[in-house]
């Protein structure tokens, strides 16, 4: 994932990310801080809840919400590039890398 920061204060944090086509992120979630992500291009596949069995899929023109504290991985199932923005309001620390959800 490329991430590029466009703002960033005490409580938030906002960029444009883009996750190349096959791409899936380790398994992680944001503390403290509540997540909206907009899908501009390609897709967006996200796996979260107890052993990750549940998924939720955006395309273009979505929005998703990430509450916080939620064990999730997100990936790029299409065959483009995928670009997002996405807003973060909260404190502390941002993202905290795990093994995996609970039942996992």
């Amino acid at each position: 994932m490329d991430r590029q920061e466009a703002f960033a204060t005490d409580g938030t944090w906002s960029g444009f990310v883009r996750t190349e086509a096959g791409m899936v992120s380790g398994w992680h979630h944001h503390g403290e801080y509540e997540t909206v992500i907009y899908i501009l291009t390609g897709a967006l596949k996200m796996e979260f809840g107890p052993a990750g069995s549940r998924t939720l899929e955006a395309g273009p023109g979505d929005f998703v919400y990430v509450p916080k504290g939620t064990v999730h991985r997100e990936s790029n199932p299409s065959a483009e590039p995928s670009d997002i923005i996405v807003m973060r309001s909260g404190t502390g620390q941002s993202t905290f890398n795990v093994n995996g959800p609970a039942g996992h």
